[in-house]
């Protein structure tokens, strides 16, 4: 038997091959017959290159059809994919690559010098380009391939997806996401959302995430159903969109931004028979002005890298606003003391978590894997919630102060140690305080030498030359001195209950 999840994907295939399986918003299509022969010259390509099975491939392109054939290719072809957020840096692609070793690294045309130098000093040996429009480097090299190619054939545990994640200290970890992941927790979200061929999915979200890439992508691949694809997200352009759809996957902001927008009614939504949110914590405030106004109650679930879907609410049922519903089939989820020991109802503890659709580990990091788990095989998400007595978890917050802002995971221990290279810090505490549209604004709280004629646009700017802008601080307070406990360490609570109340 094949364990190959493209194996799996091309049994769900319609029979007519030509059915539609994505639209964008310029109105070009492609049909699953399309992404056959994509997908095949794409793995055929890259195996021509001397890629083997578990070899990686990294790509930070943008998103387009291309692109999410060529994670499909690496899959049908055994390879596994390292997909990279388009915001990352030089320094921090740069260690992605010297981690990873991939076999072959697909860039966007104006990255492809930098990403030449990095991927030499990486000893990368191929770099390609493809850009938004699904040209470059990469599909000019594929199309002298054949559109035919045998899916390899793999094991449950073979390697399919790197996702880069990180904790409050360190470098970023590589969670190893197998094909057995992947077709589980597919295979579950499929069935618990109701998805068939009828569905046609409004896809707004980004391919270098596992909620756009994932959980979006492969519920409408396994059900053979289409998307409508849009590159980014435009309140606008989806509200144009609805009315041919009948689910919409988004982060909180993309709701917050459709409620400003007057032609959001009841009738705008009368396709719709699904809106889901993830990614980051949903206000209720905006799950209530929804429901308000359109009359649908948004689902809400909970998940992370390392295990896709975890939880969700109810498809029919009572979704409840402030949770993120019932552990999914096949997912056991405990909430526990600082000693594993599992706590009832009501009780706030550490979230672990059990099942197919948990990953086999973290690259090359064998003891920082085995710290994560439990000695009774349960892996701690680092994140605190509780059971209520119906059920429904509740995610109250995360023990290691992870920043979720728009639904990027933002740590603050990365964009602390750039602040701290400015002349004239002293130290820094970086912090997420709750916001209508990113969920959570990065703020970041300096002492500052007395002498030091440092200004928070100077902070902004400087962290802003070095990381993402998703990592840029929203907010800098100067402070003469850090909250601490007795045992020394900073007070973050504190931090968050203090300028949670500043405009």
């Amino acid at each position: 038997m094949n364990f190959n999840f493209y194996a799996l994907i091309e049994s769900r295939m319609p029979k007519e091959r030509n059915a539609p399986l994505l639209e964008t918003e310029s109105g070009e299509t492609f049909s699953y017959a399309d992404l056959d022969r994509a997908t095949a010259r794409y793995a055929a390509f890259l195996t021509g290159l001397g890629l083997n099975k578990g070899d990686r491939v990294a790509a930070q392109v943008d998103k387009s059809p291309q692109a999410l054939f060529l994670y499909l290719g690496c899959l049908r072809a055994g390879l596994c994919y390292l997909p990279l957020n388009t915001a990352y840096q030089k320094g921090e692609v740069g260690y992605f690559l010297q981690d990873a070793e991939p076999g072959a690294v697909v860039c966007r045309p104006a990255a492809e010098a930098w990403i030449r130098d990095l991927a030499r000093e990486a000893g990368v040996p191929h770099v390609f380009t493809l850009d938004e429009e699904g040209r470059g480097s990469f599909a000019d090299a594929a199309a002298g391939s054949p559109a035919v190619f045998a899916t390899a054939v793999l094991a449950p545990d073979d390697l399919a997806s790197i996702i880069y994640t990180s904790g409050t200290t360190g470098r970023s970890k590589g969670a190893m996401v197998t094909h057995k992941n992947l077709a589980s927790n597919g295979e579950v979200l499929r069935q618990y959302w109701g998805f068939s061929a009828a569905d046609v999915l409004f896809h707004a979200l980004p391919l270098f995430h596992v909620h756009g890439l994932f959980v979006a992508c492969h519920c409408v691949l396994l059900s053979g159903a289409r998307m409508v694809f849009h590159r980014k997200f435009d309140p606008a352009a989806a509200l144009t969109a609805l009315p041919r759809c009948t689910v919409m996957m988004g982060v909180p902001t993309f709701y917050v931004r459709l409620l400003e927008a007057p032609g959001l009614t009841q009738e705008a939504c009368r396709s719709m028979r699904l809106f889901i949110s993830g990614s980051a914590p949903l206000l209720k405030d905006t799950f209530d002005a929804w429901r308000e106004r359109t009359g649908q109650v948004i689902l809400e679930r909970y998940g992370m890298s390392e295990a896709g879907m975890i939880t969700s609410n109810p498809l029919t049922g009572e979704r409840r606003g402030g949770t993120v519903g019932f552990p999914l089939p096949g997912v056991s989820v405990r909430v526990a003391d600082d000693a594993d020991r599992p706590l009832p109802a009501e009780e706030t503890g550490g979230v672990q978590i059990r099942g197919d659709n948990l990953f086999a580990g973290y690259w090359r990091l064998p003891e920082k894997t085995n710290e994560e788990f439990t000695a009774d095989g349960w892996f701690r998400t680092g994140d605190v919630g509780s059971f209520d007595a119906g059920g429904y978890v509740h995610i109250v917050g995360r023990a290691k102060d992870l920043v979720i802002s728009g639904g990027f995971n933002v740590y603050p221990k990365e964009i602390e140690l750039v602040i701290d290279t400015l002349p004239g810090v002293v130290e820094s505490a970086v912090i997420g305080v709750p916001h209508p549209d990113f969920g959570e604004a990065v703020t970041a709280v300096v002492v500052k030498d007395a002498k030091a004629e440092l200004t928070e646009d100077a902070v902004i700017a400087h962290v802003k030359s070095q990381l993402a802008n998703f990592k840029v601080p929203k907010r800098v307070y100067f402070v003469n001195d850090l909250p601490r406990n007795t045992m020394g360490k900073v007070q973050k609570n504190i931090l968050r209950d203090t300028y949670s109340k500043q405009g």
